[in-house]
């Protein structure tokens, strides 16, 4: 089959394209390489069986042809910091909204249209997610407030006062996003769903957890707590833990994600089906942070600051019954399995210097962080 990914050089799509060139499929990537990914001067190797397009998604239509003759497209471009969406709002709502138009636009002008469209999508669309109160109700609190952070009131809580307890999040659970990035990912699934329709062809979307895994950006200090944390701690900084540290994320390996990709593509589901792919189980950031030390085998102070960033969750983990159900999907690496294979390959990777002091500052220069 051809295949076309967009955003294909990215830490998750450059995984997919060699998945998907060794099970015999011709792959396009179309990305626009940007430095806060790639740096300066990225050094690109690609397998046998894909070819390379330079362009940024927004003006993919500009040349439609390349969606021509494409059974399966996966829509992986996007800009992804959530704290620094709230700042740079006209570029996640061009780059995320816009891009996945002009893509679609691009499949209404072929006559020989793809038949499936797989985006990747993000858990922060919930917002808060999932939790259950003190009658034992599902119930999705909204986002917390600056003045709940402000005074360290962590736990969203009932109207009552009293902490609500998180549960693993369903797909049924609406849309809340509590920060811009998570309503440009709302916007893209509303987007692809509307499209598949009209254009006739089906819409799949994969909610994703906090992914991580060998070739994730070391150089990008708005995602991936990982990446920062070890570009760091390699280097003696202390690592931060925001808010007080149990705050939890659902941490998915790359290849566990790439499965669940792969598994879209191949499995008969219908249009508009939507599937969390995690690990399921939730890790308390300062858990990770001591794991992730461990697997690397360095020692550097652990500092929980209390601060915090507007528009970040407190938990996260996901309900993967739908996933294991339409897809097979089942993860397979551990959390001290993938951070051990995470760590071997960082270690022989450039030492880059650490960006996250200088996004930390630009946040609180905004308000948006204390």
């Amino acid at each position: 089959m051809r295949v076309l990914i967009t955003g294909g050089l990215g830490f998750i799509g450059t995984q997919l394209c060699r998945s998907l060139t060794r099970a015999g499929h011709d792959v396009v990537i179309v990305d626009s390489m940007t430095v806060q990914v790639h740096g300066d001067t990225p050094s690109i190797v690609l397998p046998d069986g894909a070819t390379l397009v330079r362009l940024d998604v927004r003006n993919i239509h500009e040349q439609a042809d390349l969606l021509c003759g494409v059974d399966i497209v996966y829509h992986l471009a996007a800009e992804t910091g959530t704290a620094q969406s709230m700042y740079q709002i006209q570029r996640y709502v061009d780059v995320n909204e816009r891009g996945t138009a002009a893509l679609l636009e691009s499949i209404a002008r072929c006559t020989n249209r793809p038949r499936k469209v797989i985006l990747t999508s993000s858990r922060s669309v919930y917002g808060e997610g999932a939790f259950i109160d003190a009658a034992g109700a599902i119930v999705q609190p909204a986002p917390r407030t600056r003045e709940q952070l402000d005074a360290n009131h962590w736990e969203p809580r009932d109207a009552t006062g009293v902490p609500l307890r998180a549960i693993a999040t369903p797909e049924t659970l609406p849309f809340a996003p509590g920060s811009i990035y998570a309503a440009t990912k709302a916007s893209q699934e509303l987007l692809l769903n509307a499209a598949s329709q009209a254009l006739n062809f089906d819409a799949i979307t994969l909610r994703l957890q906090n992914v991580y895994g060998a070739g994730q950006s070391l150089q990008n200090p708005y995602t991936g707590i990982i990446s920062i944390f070890f570009n760091r701690a390699r280097q003696g900084l202390m690592l931060p833990i925001y808010e007080d540290g149990k705050e939890t994320r659902d941490f998915v390996h790359v290849e566990d994600v790439v499965a669940g990709l792969m598994a879209a593509m191949t499995n008969d589901v219908p249009s508009g089906t939507i599937c969390n792919i995690g690990s399921g189980i939730a890790t308390p950031v300062n858990e990770l942070a001591r794991q992730l030390l461990r697997a690397a085998g360095l020692d550097v102070p652990i500092k929980v600051t209390g601060q915090f960033r507007v528009g970040d969750i407190r938990h996260n983990f996901a309900d993967i019954s739908r996933a294991r159900a339409l897809l097979g999907f089942m993860p397979q690496v551990s959390l001290a399995d993938g951070l051990a294979r995470f760590c071997a390959w960082a270690k022989s990777e450039p030492v880059y210097a650490d960006g996250l002091d200088k996004a930390t500052a630009e946040l609180k220069a905004k308000g948006l962080a204390n």
